[in-house]
């Protein structure tokens, strides 16, 4: 390790963009996200200005998001971009704190302040501004090691990014410190116990929520879910495929398992999908819609979800998201949602509240780049959003909180659902856009993180892979093959528990913000400090 200061900051920059991408889900060496931060830290270190700080710094950051989300680019290049060199933009925030730390204290004062500003960054980050981008939040690595990480129930993801943190910077300042022997073995003791402490803290609770599972699983009802694959080409859809037509597929794949005992039917995102979208007004009276229909009146006690993009026609404008209709005097809001109806023609509808930054939507600050982003395959307008979180219930002991694609990486966003009383999580996306990539297997492991953050079961119905039930554990009991037409069945039981983290939200976020304000005042005040002793000295 020692030979590590003598490396060029290039070969830094790239072995930690590297060390990033070879952790990260799909790949297998997660261990190594513990080491990923040390190249960067001995950039800072070696940095002779500005310049060289930002160019091999921004390099590395640019290199993790590149290795790990380049799959994006088979679904929008203006969403590539954004998600790629803005987000490696604004991770550099952290590290120009950590930067300027440095010039005031020690270095563990300021490996201090990158916890806290780098903490800080996710739990904005994670908020609805824009540009959100919380898919290489710290804590998602670990969604293919469960076992390593059942106290998210407590801590959310968030919990998970502190956990790596603080072993990146232990090891750094081991390595700082090597050369004296006192510090050296007692940094070793701790840095052990930050390893491990985790994983046996995981595994306790992992054995008791065993128990309270099977425990729940002897007294609870039992719900039977089918949830359908269907594998219609998006692109297919968008081109040559009419509504009639997915209607009568989702209908024919669903009737190999659903029977008289069956409470919900999942389809995926867009299943019912026409041109300029279904009026939401109109649905009952649609005859595409008749074979749809036809199936509930077939089932009584039947629920079906289904994702549907629609709209709504309106004699005023009543939100800031209408648009006007050409010569009419009317507006339209449209929407990416979901709907859930039986055979008694209820319909409750949910429209998606996460757009996605460069595809779904485009900031206010950047409407004025509208006309190039359309032109690149983006929608300037965006759908309409719907504010409030409102669980979809069911004729029996379920109430649904419904998450549409994106969403589904935001913990506090599903939270909220739990929160008010949903207590199974339903999931409905299409990744077939991305192709055959790594994208759709990180999409489909993040899920497994909310059912742990909230001990619910969740279910995942995609257009083309992979669908999947998720216990509360975080384990997957059935999943379907990429792009193949399917069903799964699963008996499942409501759970009305609260976790802590359902309760409380993330408040490693919320503490490491505040003191990071403290700190980013302290900072200040010790710059005005230091000019005006030398202002005085002179």
């Amino acid at each position: 390790m020692s030979k590590l200061r003598t490396l060029h900051p290039l070969v830094l920059s790239l072995m930690s963009g590297m060390l990033f991408w070879l952790a990260w889900t799909p790949n297998s060496f997660t261990f190594l996200v513990f080491f990923a931060f040390i190249p960067l830290f001995l950039i800072v270190d070696k940095a002779k200005n500005g310049y060289q700080f930002f160019i091999y710094t921004y390099l590395g950051l640019f290199c993790w998001n590149l290795f790990t989300t380049w799959w994006i680019w088979n679904a929008s290049m203006i969403g590539a971009w954004l998600a790629i060199l803005v987000n490696s933009l604004l991770m550099m925030l952290p590290w120009w704190g950590y930067r300027k730390a440095k010039q005031y204290g020690s270095p563990f004062f300021a490996l201090s302040a990158f916890i806290l500003f780098w903490l800080s960054f996710e739990f904005l980050h994670q908020l609805d501004w824009g540009l959100s981008w919380p898919w290489l939040t710290l804590g998602n690595i670990f969604a293919n090691r469960i076992s390593w990480i059942q106290w998210y129930e407590w801590t959310g993801t968030a919990g998970g990014s502190l956990w790596i943190l603080l072993v990146n910077v232990s090891l750094y300042l081991l390595y700082l410190h090597r050369a004296e022997q006192k510090k050296l073995r007692k940094g070793i003791l701790f840095l052990i116990g930050i390893l491990l402490f985790p994983i046996g803290i995981s595994l306790w609770v992992e054995k008791n929520e065993i128990q309270t599972q099977a425990q729940q699983s002897k007294a609870g009802v039992q719900q039977r879910v089918v949830i359908v694959q269907p594998n219609i080409d998006p692109y297919e859809k968008l081109n040559t495929l009419n509504l009639e037509a997915q209607c009568k597929r989702l209908v024919t794949l669903s009737q190999k398992s659903i029977d008289s005992n069956t409470h919900l039917l999942l389809w995926p995102e867009t299943a019912l999908y026409s041109g300029g979208g279904i009026d939401e007004n109109h649905l009952q009276s649609l005859a595409e819609l008749q074979p749809v229909r036809n199936l509930l009146q077939q089932y009584p006690r039947l629920h079906l979800l289904t994702g549907i993009e629609s709209y709504r026609v309106f004699s005023e404008r009543n939100s800031l998201y209408a648009r006007p209709i050409d010569n009419t005097g009317n507006y339209y809001e449209l929407y990416n949602g979901a709907l859930l109806t039986t055979h008694a023609d209820s319909l409750q509808f949910y429209h998606k509240s996460m757009l996605v930054p460069g595809v779904e939507t485009l900031p206010r600050f950047l409407l004025f780049m509208a006309p190039l982003f359309e032109q690149m395959g983006g929608t300037a307008g965006g759908y309409a959003r719907q504010e409030k979180r409102i669980p979809l219930p069911l004729k029996n002991d379920l109430l649904i909180a419904p998450a549409i694609c994106y969403e589904s990486i935001y913990g506090d966003f599903l939270r909220q659902y739990i929160q008010r009383g949903a207590n199974v999580i339903a999931i409905i996306t299409n990744d077939g856009w991305w192709g055959n990539t790594p994208g759709y297997q990180q999409h489909q492991a993040y899920a497994k993180l909310r059912a742990i953050e909230t001990r619910k079961w969740v279910l995942r119905s995609a257009n083309t892979g992979i669908s999947c039930f998720i216990n509360p554990l975080g384990n997957i009991t059935q999943q379907s093959e990429w792009w193949t037409p399917t069903t799964l069945v699963q008996n499942i039981e409501a759970d009305n528990r609260k976790t802590f983290f359902v309760r409380y939200g993330d408040l490693i976020g919320k503490y490491a913000l505040l003191f990071s304000l403290i700190l980013i005042l302290r900072l200040i005040q010790l710059r005005f400090n230091r000019k005006k002793h030398s202002t005085s000295s002179k």
